[in-house]
């Protein structure tokens, strides 16, 4: 699977997931609010690095749409019918692993900031102490995609593999 940020104005970003598995989905705007580390693209990067299975990114490659809608109209009215009748809960393990994604994500983030001088301390939830190599191994991949997304006019891209 093939992942495409794509930077807006400001802050905003779209995201674009070309996939083997399941309906081709149409692009959509990403929640912004970063000039280096867009939300998404920390997601995408924190569950690489941990190997999380079932995040949003596993989740996508495996077929399901997440947050996206099909791109091809008869399958999203197909998918809307099937979520109003449907709604899909989660297994216990994907569960599991997008919240293991979103607190690696809130400690690692952070971490970079704090690094980088974009923030001046770490909010009082971050852990004090070493750092576990699972999260220096994140933060590391964020080194080596912040400066490349910061650097990027507005209409260029970052595409990553899952």
């Amino acid at each position: 699977m093939r992942v495409v940020f794509t930077k807006g104005p400001g802050t905003s970003y779209d995201i674009a997931v070309h996939r083997e598995t399941g309906a081709g989905l149409a692009p959509r705007n990403g929640p912004g609010g970063h000039r280096y580390l867009p939300h998404d693209l920390v997601h995408f990067l924190v569950e690489a690095e941990a190997g999380i299975k079932l995040g949003v990114y596993g989740r996508l490659a495996a077929g399901d749409n997440g947050l996206f809608w099909p791109a091809d109209p008869t399958e999203r009215a197909k998918a809307a019918r099937r979520r109003k009748s449907r709604p899909v809960k989660p297994s216990p393990q994907a569960q599991a692993d997008m919240a293991r994604s979103e607190e690696l994500a809130a400690i690692a983030l952070p971490v970079w900031e704090v690094r980088h001088g974009h923030a001046q301390a770490l909010p009082a939830y971050v852990p004090a102490g070493e750092m576990p190599a699972e999260l220096e191994r994140i933060v590391s991949r964020f080194d080596a995609y912040a400066d490349r997304w910061h650097a990027l006019p507005v209409g260029g891209s970052l595409t990553l593999t899952w």
